[in-house]
């Protein structure tokens, strides 16, 4: 390529990086901004839920105690109105509801009556929609603050904000502003005291009238239908009065039920049903907004909406992601046991072992600190090898150290560095015999490992075996979560897949191949960055099996750091999906390849790549929920959920004999490795759609893995056995 091709393409490749983190980073900051403004609308993030007790009232003046439930302080002295005569002003709190704001709404018009209602500015900022309705049918709108406080409890800042965040959704669902105000767990004129007095002489400074009640129907408790009716006619035949009623805050079916009682009966009384600004002749509560504030008001109205969708469809994502969780645990449960009993099945039968000689092709890419430990335990298994080692062009001294050895039946071939898949490509051409052994350069075998590995071979049908590859650098805690993951879900995800008899990957570390079966689907392809994944799909889509062989256990050494787990996952998961678009196909096919395709590739779309994209939200709502919500109840659930995960994953250890005492990082795996893993998989995703193609991305070793670790437990069938 020419120094210029290259100028071009590095950025073409820059062009792209940024343009995955501005797919990456808008759903993030969407996500988290969708949240805390769900949190604010909710009064999750500012609720005061105190409510003062009774106080003196020997500063309330006597004029506003005695004067009537309308109080007016913004002139020289403090003055309480009544309602006229005859005349009923219909009064409703906390609203609007979805529900019950609307039956409310058809009893008023059925009776032709109007009413005022008094909402909060969360509220009418989720149901815009009933906000405007109200207007639209002649009703009064009045501030009841934005969540609901005691504002006696609170600062004279605290104050404005709540009345101008309360006008400001006002302004967005209805285009109006009001200065109407009712105080939250306000009474009649006569409760005010020397707590209370102060909110309402504030707020009238600021332009606002204060509407209390003459008679309280208390209908927030349910006291029946009846009793809601009687305390809402006033005590004195004829007189006006302001009721106090509420068309949210819980179950208001008895309060439907009373208007609809209330209203023709006191009507028959000779009783108008008007809005409070008409019965005292005064200018409309209402005032139209226009610009900036305007604006301003249905962007946040609107705003409000969008995270109200959105987290209604992360609420959904989260139910999907459970059920996915728990459809996951139990299938590999399920098979798992399934599995076990297969294996006692096949073990009974006794076949004729398979002690042919096998060919082992170890691809090496400056695996010099490895290198040696890797042939080794090749060499000092108990079953007959030859091995390849491919040095893909290291730059260290991988090949001389192979050479150095000097082991019978090994073999060095050396070729320009062109890749993986070449590199075993090239091997196999070199390999000698029917059954092809695939290892990493950095993975250690024990014993037995090659001899567990072949013996499915002796039936003709399976085309490909995956080995149970473990983490052997494991005293890490980075170490450990791997451990965790390659056991409970590698481990015992490949038994589920064995019985269902669609395998989506035999491993590098560890796997091995029917030579016919290589040699029918061309070899190793270079399509895809994971190519195990994609020889292995191929092979299923030609009609061979492939199989687990649980004992058949290799240690290969995990990524030691955050970046160089990110770099190999990220490798993985965009080759997985790569792998899976390109046998996409096998979906529509017949026989073992449509079943792989309608079955394999379902299972993993959904495990590998579904789940783990939505299962942050679990973490998500755990935080949302302890900051915002019910904090015990939130921590009691997530708590249990990790208890199933942490059962589930002590008996996949058990199957795999393995000490539980790595268990004890799980509840910091789970959150915080799976963070990792989403963010690779939302990468990955960018990538994809992005028309990136990642390169080979080789990771540091340090050599820790030198042999399998001592005291593993050995399957029952090889205690007390020798080692050749």
């Amino acid at each position: 390529m020419t120094s210029e091709g290259h100028r071009r393409s590095l950025l073409r490749r820059r062009r792209r990086r940024r343009l995955r983190r501005l797919l990456v980073l808008p759903l993030l900051l969407t996500a988290l901004t969708v949240l805390l403004l769900r949190g604010y609308v909710h009064s999750e993030f500012l609720a005061d839920h105190r409510v003062r007790p009774e106080a003196p009232s020997d500063r309330v003046p006597w004029e506003v105690r005695e004067g009537g439930p309308v109080v007016d302080t913004g002139g020289p002295r403090p003055v309480g109105h009544r309602v006229p005569d005859h005349m009923i002003v219909l009064t409703f709190d906390d609203g609007p509801d979805p529900v019950w704001t609307p039956k409310v709404l058809d009893e008023l018009a059925e009776h032709d009556a109007r009413a005022v209602f008094f909402v909060t500015g969360a509220m009418a900022a989720r149901h815009p929609g009933l906000v405007r309705r109200m207007v639209a049918e002649g009703h009064e709108i009045g501030l009841h603050t934005f969540n609901h406080p005691d504002l006696s409890y609170q600062s004279k800042s605290r104050i404005d904000w709540e009345l101008a965040q309360n006008q400001l959704a006002l302004a967005g669902a209805a285009g109006v502003r009001t200065y109407l105000f009712r105080p939250p767990y306000s009474s009649h004129a006569h409760a005010l005291d020397n707590e209370s007095w102060p909110v309402v002489r504030y707020v009238g400074s600021r332009g606002y009238i204060t509407v209390l009640n003459d008679t309280d129907t208390k209908d927030w408790a349910r006291p029946g239908v009846d009793e809601i009716v009687r305390r809402a006619v006033p005590e004195e035949a004829g007189a006006g009065a302001v009721v106090l009623m509420h068309d949210a805050g819980g179950d208001r079916s008895q309060t439907v039920a009373a208007l609809d009682r209330l209203l023709p009966e006191l009507k028959a009384r000779g009783y108008a049903f008007t809005n409070l600004t008409e019965a005292l002749r005064a200018p409309s509560a209402h005032t139209p907004v226009s610009g900036p504030e305007l604006w301003k008001g249905r962007f946040f109205v609107l705003a409000v909406g969008v995270a109200e969708r959105a987290t209604s469809l992360f609420i959904a994502a989260l139910t999907v992601v459970g059920l996915l969780v728990f459809a996951r645990l139990g299938l590999m449960l399920l098979m798992a046991g399934a599995h076990g009993r297969a294996a006692r099945r096949r073990a009974a039968l006794t076949p004729e072992p398979v002690t042919r000689p096998v060919s082992v092709v170890v691809p090496a890419y400056n695996e010099a600190e490895c290198i040696a430990h890797t042939v080794r335990s090749l060499v000092a298994g108990d079953h007959r090898v030859e091995v390849v080692v491919v040095d893909d062009g290291s730059r260290d001294a991988t090949a001389d150290i192979v050479e150095g050895l000097r082991l019978p039946d090994v073999r060095v071939v050396r070729q320009a560095n062109t890749g993986k898949p070449a590199a075993l490509n090239n091997g196999i051409a070199h390999a000698s015999h029917d059954i092809i052994v695939m290892v990493d350069g950095d993975t250690v075998f024990e014993p037995s490992t090659i001899r567990e590995l072949v013996q499915p071979f002796a039936d003709p049908a399976v085309g490909a075996v995956a080995g149970n590859a473990k983490v052997g650098n494991r005293d890490t805690l980075i170490g450990a979560w791997q451990h965790i993951e390659y056991v409970m879900g590698f481990s015992l995800e490949r038994r589920m897949y064995d019985v269902l008899r669609c395998m989506p990957t035999v491993p590098g570390a560890v796997g091995a191949f029917r030579r016919e079966a290589l040699e029918r689907v061309g070899g190793v392809s270079d399509d895809t960055l994971a190519e195990d994944t994609d020889l292995t799909m191929a092979v299923h889509r030609d009609g061979w099996r492939v199989v687990y062989a649980e004992n058949a256990r290799a240690w290969t050494e995990a990524p030691e750091t955050v970046r160089q787990l990110w770099s190999q996952r990220y490798r993985w998961s965009y080759g997985t999906m790569q792998a899976m678009w390109k046998h996409r196909r096998a979906v529509l096919e017949r026989g073992p390849s449509g079943r792989f395709g309608r079955v394999g590739l379902l299972l993993i779309s959904l495990f590998t790549v579904l789940m783990p994209l939505l299962a942050p939200l679990i973490d998500v709502f755990l935080l949302y929920g302890l900051l915002f919500g019910p904090a015990q109840r939130t921590a009691a659930v997530w708590l249990g959920v990790l208890a199933v995960q942490a059962a589930c994953a002590a008996y996949a250890f058990r199957l795999d004999r393995e000490p539980l005492t790595h268990l004890v990082s799980l509840p910091l795996q789970q959150v915080l490795h799976r963070q990792l893993m989403y963010l690779v998989l939302l990468r990955s995703w960018a990538t994809a759609l992005t028309g990136g193609r990642l390169r080979w991305q080789k990771l540091r070793r340090t050599g820790a893995v030198d042999s399998a670790p001592a005291g593993i437990a050995k399957p029952r069938h090889m205690q007390g056995s020798t080692t050749v």
